[in-house]
């Protein structure tokens, strides 16, 4: 590409750490033997593996027997669902009305085979009370699943005192941490969370893969079956390639987790100080300071985000109009609105979603494409329309 690009929409997906690329070619080439196998070139892919669950690990702060490697966020998502309702017997689910729609949807699902789902609220800075968690749970539930971070306004989930409010009930708690995973030290041993979801693509590793933890001692039953691969807890061959690129991806992360919030939330609070000193009527869609600190969700009145969207495009600033997930749906944001805003402000919202590569010049640049684009836009806008 010939022109400039400043990539906002890391939230979607980052691009792979080189790092990550190079460890995974030889064994897309070389090393190419099944980790299941016991002779020698399939058991360099078994350690490889191992490797790569060891770095995992370290990223998360647990133990590398509790993961599971998945095809990603989704699959552990719907896997640790299924195994909790499966294992206890028991036929409900208490999870947001804000969830990614790996959770979102498949709770859904759940309804339509009979299963009762509890949609708990989320206040207007998007923030869960966790006594409406407590008062949700009751004798049939098996699992409350309430994300880390939400993928479209960064908001954080009050984990701990929700673990430890399930803890106190004997019911089982998933959290969708894909979103949360290298942007903050999650030290997941030490959380009352029996199941984690996570998934490489958020923190420079491949698509297609990620892992699922599982607190020792948690009952638990393989979504898929078939081979004993992970240890009978995931059927199927290993995608070694990708697991070993999330390894070194995950390892590159818990490098600079501690520095993350420090040097991507300065550049993220200077991106919106800019365009909020510049612009009237902008507002941050959810909690100012209780967000992961790459993310910026803003809503600009009289401003179409599909069109504002266009004009970034063609300035070479990516960003989102929301979940990656939902893009091409003619409906509101279901997160915003169920924070309350109306249709028409959840139309106007955009999502910019800063990584580690961004640089204080490309933000600079992208505050200042984006005041130009919504004045010209606003120009165009007839007063009575402005007006309201």
């Amino acid at each position: 590409m010939s022109r400039r690009l400043i990539y906002l929409d890391n939230n979607a997906t980052t691009a792979m750490v080189p790092e990550a690329v190079r460890e995974m070619v030889p064994f897309l080439s070389v090393y190419y033997g099944n980790p299941s196998s016991f002779y020698s070139l399939g058991q360099e892919s078994k350690e490889a593996l191992q490797s790569a669950r060891r770095r995992v690990a370290g990223l998360l702060g647990c133990g590398e027997d509790a993961l599971v490697f998945t095809s990603g966020g989704t699959e552990s998502d719907n896997s640790a669902l299924r195994s909790a309702l499966r294992t206890s017997g028991k036929r409900e689910v208490v999870t947001t009305a804000v969830e990614h729609p790996a959770v979102y949807r498949f709770c859904q699902e759940l309804e339509r085979e009979g299963y009762r789902i509890r949609w708990l609220p989320v206040g207007s800075d998007g923030r869960l009370d966790p006594a409406d968690v407590a008062r949700a749970i009751g004798s049939e539930t098996a699992i409350v699943s309430v994300m880390w971070a939400n993928n479209e306004t960064g908001v954080l989930f009050p984990i701990r005192e929700i673990g430890e409010i399930c803890r106190a009930h004997g019911v089982l708690f998933h959290t969708d941490a894909v979103q949360a995973t290298g942007k903050l030290p999650l030290h997941v041993a030490e959380m009352p969370i029996d199941f984690l979801s996570v998934s490489a693509h958020k923190f420079g590793g491949p698509k297609g893969v990620g892992v699922l933890y599982v607190r020792e001692g948690v009952p638990f039953r393989p979504y898929l079956l078939g081979g004993s691969q992970e240890r009978g807890r995931r059927a199927g061959t290993e995608n070694v390639a990708a697991i070993v690129g999330m390894g070194r991806a995950a390892e590159l992360a818990a490098e600079r987790v501690g520095r993350f919030a420090d040097r991507v939330g300065k550049l993220r609070d200077k991106f919106e100080k800019t365009i909020l000193s510049e612009l009237t009527e902008v507002r941050i869609n959810g909690h100012r300071t209780e967000r992961v600190p790459n993310t910026s969700n803003l809503c600009f009145q009289n401003v179409e985000s599909e069109a504002l969207l266009l004009e970034l495009d063609r300035q070479g600033i990516l960003a989102s109009g929301g979940s990656a997930c939902s893009t091409g749906s003619a409906k509101p944001s279901r997160v915003l609105v169920g924070m309350g805003l109306s249709a028409r402000e959840a139309f106007a919202s955009v999502r910019f979603s800063l990584g580690w590569n961004n640089t204080e010049e490309e933000i600079d640049w992208a505050a200042a494409a984006v005041v130009r684009a919504v004045r010209r836009i606003r120009e165009k806008l007839p007063a009575s329309l402005v007006a309201q």
